[in-house]
């Protein structure tokens, strides 16, 4: 039970994949002007993360280990990467035209998205893993801590993204200087969500 608690806490808050480690900023700043538009592609980030860490572990420890071919997982997942962000372009583009249509590029971007390969990569290195969510041992990572930690991570994505775009759309409303207006008072509010999560990494 300590171990499932500290996942959720190191994922969404201290170890938060946007506003800590600074990974998928790109999608943060450019579907964050609308409150459904970030939902959107934070549950969408949040599925693809969860399904790839489902997909990657295994792939990684029972073939390119046994094989010693582990230099080719960046490879290997960006693959199982693309595959699985295409799936979820398709649906949404057949039962949620809106949603696609507000998600723009960044929707496809989502295969390339660092945030993404990086809970990939991270979830492989069971030393800095197992220490993040409080592991005893290495050795006592498995799959289900490695998705358990993808869906969380998702999650973390998806309560920042969230939060920039309920703080944008109330700025937008409020008179501010021309010269702050768009990407400089986004980078600002981008700053005081950063601060906020930083206190989490002080407890």
């Amino acid at each position: 039970m300590a171990e499932f608690i500290m996942i959720i806490v190191s994922a969404v808050f201290i170890n938060n994949f946007v506003v800590v480690q600074f990974l998928g900023i790109c999608p943060f700043l450019g579907v964050s002007k609308d409150f459904k538009s970030a939902l959107g592609m934070g549950l969408a980030v949040t599925f693809v993360m969860t399904i790839t860490c489902l997909i990657t572990y295994p792939i990684y420890t029972f073939i390119l280990v046994p094989l010693g071919i582990e230099y080719m997982e960046i490879i290997v997942f960006i693959f199982v990467i693309a595959a699985i962000v295409q799936m979820i372009e398709m649906a949404l583009k057949k039962f949620s035209p809106s949603l696609y249509n507000a998600m723009g590029i960044y929707l496809p971007l989502i295969t390339t998205n660092c945030a993404v390969l990086g809970v990939a990569e991270l979830v492989i290195d069971h030393g800095q893993i197992a220490s993040l969510i409080g592991l005893a041992s290495p050795d006592m990572m498995n799959m289900g801590f490695a998705v358990l930690y993808g869906l969380f991570a998702g999650l973390g994505f998806t309560l920042a993204i969230v939060l920039m775009s309920g703080m944008r759309e109330k700025v937008a409303r409020l008179p501010i200087n021309k010269h702050l207006k768009g990407f400089p008072i986004a980078m600002i509010l981008a700053c005081f969500i950063a601060m906020a999560f930083f206190v989490f990494a002080l407890v």
